[in-house]
């Protein structure tokens, strides 16, 4: 068998090939947009994507599987469990629907699906077993049910969704998944979820990519819990502390249970002269400012948002930017397209080009403010722009939070005669956040440093 596990640092999210080298066959489980990395790995291994699946309707990025299952001619195999509302509303012709304790082979592995509803109502985790090395299984693929050291959050739906206290029937749910399912496994089988660590689909995800039944059971903070029957305590924990949901969750799951859009053959991006982006910009573009948040300070493009290229930009993408507003990459010429690629996986698809430097735009500095000035300030609105766990441990006196990741949707409940000043705990997410706001025509500065530069101040 042959078995790799792709992970997006990103997004902290993983993919699976699996494989048999005898029959040339191969599947892959949840799969981003850019397939690329899934088609030039089955070429090197001499093997054909035959088979294409995910364990659920995903809300943090827009998944790849109805483009792997086009591009390939493979079968499509899809959630068919969690009732009415919880079913895929798109069918392609090459679709298969799985239920609980479907199995199918993939050469001479056997691929058994098994429902786990928690996260999701209609998820799915993988039981898989090399049939050449016997009739046991050796691993299971969990998705958003059992992560390292944590669980899938069952209260997204609430969250990001539009949902109504979903997040009690998801508990009790994951509760009897792990009771009915996890637990009666084998303490030998592996465990290879769909996050790692930095996810917001979980609290207190672990940053190694993979764990066992047996260590879980034993070590895990839900472990005892469940075997003891005790639920009430398990949906205590389990829905405390649990991070803010960026909003865009509810497109993401929208237009993934939907259908997400074809890319199919695309043209590479074109670099634009200034005088274009300016006359873009003038009809409602948004310019998108990859460098380091200093530049931007320095001199920031009228109406630009600054996500500056890294490890976070999907990320943050997926927090401030909507697809209905054409974007345009200020990014060189030798990041422009992997940077393109990397917004299709929050569903930004609408990228008309780049430009590689901001000269001939219209620019003005962004600096911001230190924590001396402040009290210069006394009727400006201290946005805290944080998790709310981070604004609980902790926040300057006044302050409103909203985290950045629901701005784009609460734009409406902001003052536009009033001064704005925003931070967060260090001034990364404040200086993206600011940017937003300033494009959008609020009055708004940042506090350098963000949190801890004031906090610094109170112990002195």
């Amino acid at each position: 068998m042959y078995f790799k596990r792709f992970y997006d640092t990103d997004l902290a999210q993983a993919s699976y090939m699996l494989g048999c080298q005898k029959t040339g066959e191969c599947l892959v489980v949840d799969p981003v947009r850019d397939i690329a990395q899934y088609l030039d790995e089955a070429r090197r291994q001499k093997l054909r994507v035959t088979h294409v699946t995910e364990t659920h309707i995903h809300a943090d990025y827009l998944s790849g599987s109805r483009e792997l299952a086009r591009a390939t001619g493979a079968k499509l195999l899809l959630s068919s469990e969690g009732g009415e509302g919880w079913q895929y509303t798109y069918d392609d012709g090459n679709q298969v629907k799985l239920h609980d304790g479907d199995r199918f082979m993939v050469g001479n592995v056997r691929i058994q699906a098994v429902h786990t509803p928690g996260h999701t109502p209609e998820h799915l985790s993988f039981l898989v077993t090399d049939t050449p090395r016997g009739d046991a299984p050796s691993m299971i693929l969990t998705g958003d049910f059992v992560f390292v050291g944590d669980l899938g959050r069952p209260d997204l739906l609430d969250e990001a969704a539009g949902g109504q206290n979903t997040r009690f029937t998801g508990a009790r749910q994951m509760f009897a998944s792990l009771r009915d399912k996890f637990l009666t496994l084998p303490d030998y089988v592996q465990v290879w979820p769909g996050h790692g660590s930095g996810s917001a689909c979980g609290k207190a995800l672990g940053a190694v990519p993979t764990t066992t039944v047996g260590y879980e059971r034993a070590l895990s903070w839900w472990g005892r819990l469940v075997e003891q029957g005790n639920e009430d305590s398990f949906t205590r924990e389990l829905l405390s502390g649990q991070p803010d949901a960026p909003l865009y969750y509810g497109r993401m799951k929208t237009e993934n249970r939907d259908g997400p859009a074809l890319l199919g053959e695309v043209q590479p991006l074109a670099e634009l002269s200034a005088e274009a982006v300016k006359a873009k910009i003038a009809s409602g573009a948004r310019l998108i400012d990859t460098r380091a948040k200093e530049n931007h300070h320095a001199a920031a493009p009228m109406g630009s948002v600054n996500i500056p290229d890294g490890g976070t930009l999907e990320t943050w993408s997926g927090w401030l930017l909507t697809p209905k507003r054409e974007l345009i990459l200020l990014a060189p010429a030798d990041r422009a397209e992997d940077l393109r690629r990397k917004l299709w996986m929050v569903g930004l698809d609408h990228v008309t080009g780049f430009i590689p430097s901001p000269e001939g735009l219209d620019t003005a500095p962004a600096q911001p403010i230190p924590v001396t000035e402040l009290e210069s300030h006394p009727d400006a609105l201290i946005l805290d722009v944080r998790a709310k766990t981070e604004y609980e441990a902790g926040h300057l006196p006044g302050a409103r939070q909203l985290h950045a990741g629901r701005l784009p949707w609460r734009l409406d409940t902001l003052p536009r005669d009033r001064e704005i000043i925003v931070h967060c705990q260090g001034g990364a997410r404040s200086a993206a956040a600011a940017s937003l706001l300033r494009a959008e025509g609020f009055d708004v500065l940042e506090l350098a440093g963000g949190y801890d530069a004031w906090a610094k101040t109170q112990n002195t």
